[in-house]
């Protein structure tokens, strides 16, 4: 027989987006496993699966908006037994607290543990969070659950990663270094001096902060800072912005330096490269997806244009409107934010004149662009006020040295110094 499966009762929540499909059809699902990830403005929350059986069908994707009693699973059952008389209600996993972790269970300590299939295999965990613990070479044998029935929810592997990283109690008593040896920052009950509350942080933050973490523990930053005379750019950059509107999109700077560091990647490729796992040797890649920092009212996103070597001014500009579009409306999918070779973050709507973006892993260079300004510059017989746009590039040493991150922002100046070489 079939079950179908109906959003439960969610509280006053309607029009809930869709964030993750945990499930696949053919795959087999226990009572309680997770099937969808649900995202209010509130909570996010898994609805889990009301009977044991098989994913017959899947009637919604990620995206979609949902309310109480929308259809979205069908479950092909093992018998009528399996189907409860009153579906579960969906849980709200990080908006609890979590409950205390069983005494028996080992506490993490030292760096995390090679990932293995058969720990995945045991571990009670939906497939975005063992998405999210393979990332970080976690195993999930080793982490204590502290959702429903044990469930390993997300925030127990960030919490799992940050201790492994963190010094152990040494048998004498006193504090080793474990993990990358860094001593933890003390905790301090701050309502001593007033009041306090806490805020949860946003989901696009909680997935982001681990990984930033381990890319500037992993990576030997250095930044390179610069200024480009953009004058005759922005000019042009104008006349063009004045034509798009009645087109309904905007030009930007960005459209300018998207093209001008793919240019820039082509002469200069090893900022268009990773490192190899290895360790001795580059990944050279033959094509150019780059990413852009995108300010959204729920964090920091990513999105990518892809092929970007492919595209002119115009169609890049209509990209980044597009893609900045969805991330402010939390429409990106997965796809719009993989696969970016080198990342460009701009801050120059809001102000700024440098600062140290952090290398987006395993990418091995980002650049960071803040507000431009009018300087006086020496022409050879005077000063004559120009238009400066500062440059902040970040690279990993390794696969970068210094007289090359010199080299690469030479020529991103150059280019954008003299806009008729980026038809070139």
């Amino acid at each position: 027989m079939t079950t179908d499966v109906h959003v439960p009762d969610i509280g006053d929540f309607t029009d809930v987006p869709v964030v993750s499909v945990l499930v696949s059809v053919g795959d087999t699902v226990a009572a309680e496993d997770p099937l969808i990830e649900l995202e209010s403005d509130k909570a996010t929350m898994e609805v889990p699966s009301p009977a044991a059986g098989k994913v017959k069908e899947i009637k919604v994707s990620e995206g979609d908006k949902v309310s109480e009693g929308t259809l979205i699973i069908v479950l092909e059952s093992e018998g009528a037994g399996d189907a409860p008389k009153e579906e579960p209600k969906a849980e709200a996993p990080r908006t609890e607290e979590p409950k205390e972790a069983p005494k028996s269970a080992p506490a993490p300590a030292g760096a995390p543990a090679p990932v293995t299939d058969s720990g995945f295999g045991r571990a009670h965990a939906s497939p975005s969070v063992r998405a999210f613990a393979r990332s970080l070479d976690i195993d999930l044998t080793k982490v204590n659950g502290t959702g429903r029935k044990g469930r390993i929810l997300r925030e127990d592997v960030a919490k799992f990663y940050k201790q492994a990283a963190a010094p152990a109690a040494g048998a004498g008593g006193g504090a080793v270094s474990g993990g990358m040896g860094i001593p933890p920052i003390p905790a301090v009950d701050f309502s001593k001096f007033g009041k306090v509350e806490d805020v949860e942080m946003s989901r696009i933050k909680k997935i982001s902060g681990p990984a930033l973490h381990r890319s500037w523990l992993n990576i030997p930053h250095v930044t390179h800072n610069d200024e480009a005379d953009i004058t005759e750019l922005d000019k042009y950059r104008k006349e063009m912005d004045t034509m798009a509107k009645e087109d309904g999109y905007r030009v930007t700077l960005l459209s300018f330096v998207i093209k001008a560091s793919v240019s820039a990647l082509k002469e200069h490729w090893e900022f268009n490269s990773s490192i190899h796992p290895d360790g001795d040797k580059l990944i050279r890649k033959h094509y150019y997806n780059i990413g852009f920092a995108a300010d959204t009212p729920n964090g920091l996103m990513v999105p990518v244009i892809k092929d970007a070597d492919r595209k002119g001014l115009v169609e890049i500009s209509k990209d980044l409107m597009e893609l900045s579009g969805k991330a402010r409306k939390g429409e990106l999918k997965g796809p719009d934010m993989q696969g970016a070779t080198f990342t460009i973050s701009s801050l120059g709507g809001i102000g700024g004149t440098s600062f140290t973006p952090i290398v987006n892993a395993p990418e091995v260079a980002i650049l960071g662009l803040t507000r431009s300004k009018m300087a006086p510059v020496w022409n050879g017989s005077e000063f004559e006020p120009r238009l400066m746009q500062p440059l902040s590039l970040s690279y990993d040493h390794r696969a970068v040295d210094g007289a090359l991150a010199a080299r690469f922002c030479v020529t991103l100046k150059t280019l954008l110094g003299d806009m008729r070489r980026l038809m070139w």
